[in-house]
């Protein structure tokens, strides 16, 4: 069986694998989860204890988890080297550098943000705290980020991989909590609007707004949730 990845909505950080599995070109089934709704049911436990995305189920049927794991498989698998480098290359020492600061740091900095959204019942003067310290380190993390782009068209190469996925997927998340302009920081800003021009990242953002809309063919459909629950599940 083909591999199948599942994805969270809204703004899941999981849309840049889905755009990552497109560049890769081989086949693929996708899972699309409701993060708000149906991932905090008790039975998306049986897939991820976590209660997080993305998910992959992979051709033997096992479930890996955690984003830089499943960025490890595709790599793995990525022999044409379409989205990734020579493991003994100083390009691959580059991606894997960059990869790790985005899905640590860089991610991690939104965490007060989120926190603060989705806080039940809601406590004002906590969210507060939340919001300001959350801003302060995500403006501090994007600081970082913009002082390691370098002058290419993209995070590694001419061409986008893993590590523009892994990006993509989290860096809308300024504009998602209004932390600030995507100006103060131009490096960034311009690799963002490149990166999203990219077909495969379109694809990616309609398929996580709903719209079925039809890929490079290297998609082979979308299996649902309970699906994917039942046949891999852990009991």
């Amino acid at each position: 069986m083909e591999p199948i990845l599942i994805y969270g909505f809204p703004a899941g950080s999981s849309m840049g694998l889905v755009a990552s599995l497109e560049w890769l070109g081989k086949p693929y089934s996708l899972c699309r989860v409701d993060m708000l709704g149906e991932m905090r049911e008790p039975s998306y436990r049986r897939i991820n204890p976590r209660v997080e995305t993305p998910a992959l189920i992979t051709e033997q049927g096992g479930v890996l988890t955690e984003t830089m794991a499943i960025a490890a498989w595709l790599e793995a698998r990525d022999t044409g080297r379409r989205i990734s480098f020579d493991p003994l290359s100083r390009e691959a020492e580059r991606a894997h550098q960059l990869m790790a600061f985005i899905n640590t740091g860089f991610t991690g900095a939104f965490g007060p943000l989120w926190a603060a959204m989705e806080m039940e019942p809601p406590n004002p003067p906590v969210q507060a705290v939340l919001k300001e310290w959350g801003a302060d380190g995500v403006i501090e993390r994007h600081d970082r980020l913009e002082e390691m782009i370098g002058d290419g068209r993209f995070l590694v190469a001419d061409h986008p991989t893993l590590a523009d996925g892994v990006l993509i997927g989290v860096a809308r998340w300024l504009d998602f909590h209004q932390v600030a302009d995507t100006s103060r920081w131009p490096k960034l800003a311009a690799l963002r609007k490149r990166i999203e021009a990219e077909p495969a990242v379109a694809y990616a953002m309609a398929l996580e707004s709903g719209e079925m809309q039809p890929g490079n063919g290297a998609c082979r459909g979308h299996v649902p949730l309970t699906d994917v629950i039942d046949r891999f599940g852990t009991s």
